[in-house]
This record gives structure tokens, sequence and C-alpha cells, in this order.
């Protein structure tokens, strides 16, 4: 291992895994990034183009969120992650947990059901099919915490703890599909906590904040196990290269670090929106109430005064 001073991804020659694989930039990965790079772009564009206004920070996290995934899967750091499990740790809370908020934060949902045309009368065009799929039983399902918690558990205890991550990390197709999940397990965890798009499931604000900490203690206890572990616990990183100089158990002991340590980022994210999100609610519903007391003062005014007179006819 070169300890020259270079960083050592720029030296590491592809890693020949599993069955013969040669593991580098992920094709799959590349091609769904710029996909949705162009279509979040198109729907700017022609926003733009119809006089409507799309706010820039939306668009910086959109893609700050995909370009996320496509640096943990189309650089040096997708070979390492093969063969170093705090690596894979680093791909698996970045994909999970930073990538979903910041693409939830770009709004993608709005922007498409702006973006994209109605249909002729009595057919139905994208913008339709994504509006019945928004509506539909399914989403109601899988954005509701009953199921979206112990999803968001399952992905560490019953992904690492049994033999399904060995087998997954056998094949290219296994090792994308471990990803995808990965990506959409933060997807329908962060949607309905984030409130940017409209979705089946919105809590109120609290009722988020309490989804939101939910989880999160399981990726301390998760990180905690694997840092307490006596042996390697993960049978695809038990024999790392000799090329790393590194050892699986302390390599373990790393992954359980940043799985702990990770949680708390997006936790701080999350919370920071919320509360910028309630207290923006909070004004809104004030204005219009103001708007509404100046709307009904004079008749207020009105009855008011007219109730005196009735008193001073009264009185006379």
């Amino acid at each position: 291992m070169d300890h020259s001073g270079h960083g050592m991804m720029m030296d590491l020659p592809p890693f020949t895994l599993g069955r013969g694989l040669q593991w580098s930039a992920d094709p799959f990965f590349l091609v769904a990034c710029l996909l949705g790079l162009a279509l979040y772009t198109w729907g700017v564009v022609r926003l733009t183009r119809r006089g409507d206004k799309w706010p820039v920070g939306r668009t910086a996290f959109f893609f700050a969120g995909v370009l996320s995934i496509g640096l943990m899967m189309n650089t040096k750091l997708n070979d390492y992650g093969m063969v170093m499990f705090s690596v894979h740790m680093v791909q698996h809370m970045v994909i999970s947990m930073l990538s979903p908020i910041l693409i939830l934060l770009g709004a993608p949902i709005t922007l498409a059901l702006r973006a994209l045309p109605p249909a002729a009368r009595g057919s139905k065009g994208p913008r339709e099919l994504l509006l019945m799929l928004l509506h539909s039983r399914y989403m109601r399902i899988i954005t509701h915490p009953v199921f979206t918690i112990p999803l968001f558990i399952a992905s560490l205890y019953g992904l690492y703890f049994t033999p399904l991550f060995d087998f997954l990390m056998e094949s290219k197709p296994g090792h994308i599909a471990m990803m995808v999940h990965f990506l959409a397990t933060g997807l329908v965890f962060f949607w309905p906590i984030m409130g940017v798009d409209p979705g089946p499931h919105r809590p109120g604000y609290l009722m988020r904040m309490l989804e939101l900490f939910a989880g999160m203690p399981f990726h301390a206890f998760f990180g905690i196990a694997l840092m307490m572990a006596s042996q390697p616990m993960v049978k695809t990183y038990t024999d790392p290269p000799a090329s790393l100089g590194i050892d699986a158990l302390s390599d373990q002991n790393a992954a359980g670090g940043i799985a702990w340590a990770f949680s708390e980022i997006p936790s701080v994210l999350v919370l920071i929106v919320l509360l910028f999100q309630w207290y923006g609610s909070e004004q809104r519903q004030a204005k219009r109430k103001d708007r509404a007391a100046d709307r009904d003062g004079d008749k207020e005014l009105e009855a008011y005064n007219a109730y005196l007179a009735s008193l001073n006819a009264q009185s006379r």
C-alpha cells in the first residue's frame, strides 16, 4: 500500500470479487443519476418558460442528493466498499439517510405535478397516473410509520446479522438491489417526516419529530453491537486484501462507529427543517387570522355599537 502521501483511492487497483467480477463505477447508478438530473432540469426549464418560479434552493438540494449517490456508487469508494466494511457503511449511511433527505428537500414530486401537462379529457397521462399513485392504498401503507420504522430497522439488523448480506454481495445485481433498497427505505421513511412533497400520510409536526427519533436509537444500538463484537460478524469482510493492511475486526469497529455517529447528522438536519416548517406554518396561520379579523372587524364594531344603542334605549 502506498504511504507516500497520495490518497489511497488514487492507487487502488480494481478488485476481483465474488464470481470474478470487476467492481468499479456502477453503470446502473450512473444512468439513473443522469436520468434523474435530466428529468428534474426539464421540469425546472418547463416552469421557467411559462413564467412560473421554482426555488433555486430546491434545485440545489436535489442535485446535491443525486450527486451524493453518484459519489458513493461511481467512484473508487464503490471499490473500497466491496472489501472494507467501514467504507461500505459510509455508502449505506449516505444513500439511506443523507441522499434521501437532500432529494426530498428538492420536492421532485411537487415539481413533477407542476411541470407535467394534464392529459386530454377522458384519458390518463403521466400526471394523472402520478396522482393516482399518490392517493393509492399502496402509498398509504408504505409511508405509514407502522411500516416505515420497522423497515428502517430491518435494513440494519435483518441484513447484516443474517446470511442475506453475504448472498447479495456475491453478485453485481444483488449489490445493486441492496443499494436501491437502502435508497428506497430512506425515501419512504423521511418522505412523510419532511412534509415538502404531497403524500398520503402527513402527520402534525410533533408526531413527525417522534417518528424521526423513533428509529434513530436502533442505529446507535447497531453500531455499538459492531464495535463491541470480539470477532468479525459479516463474512464478506472477514478477509480483506493484504494490500490494504487493515484488520477485519478493527475495520468492523470503524464501521460500527460510523453507523453510531452518522445518524446524528441527518437527525439534526431534519429537525432543523421541521422547526423552520413549523415556525412558517404558525406565521401563515397567524396572518390568516389577522386577515380574517380585518375583514370581520367592521361587522364586530357595528354589532357592538348596536348593542350599546339597545342598552341606551332600555335605560330611557
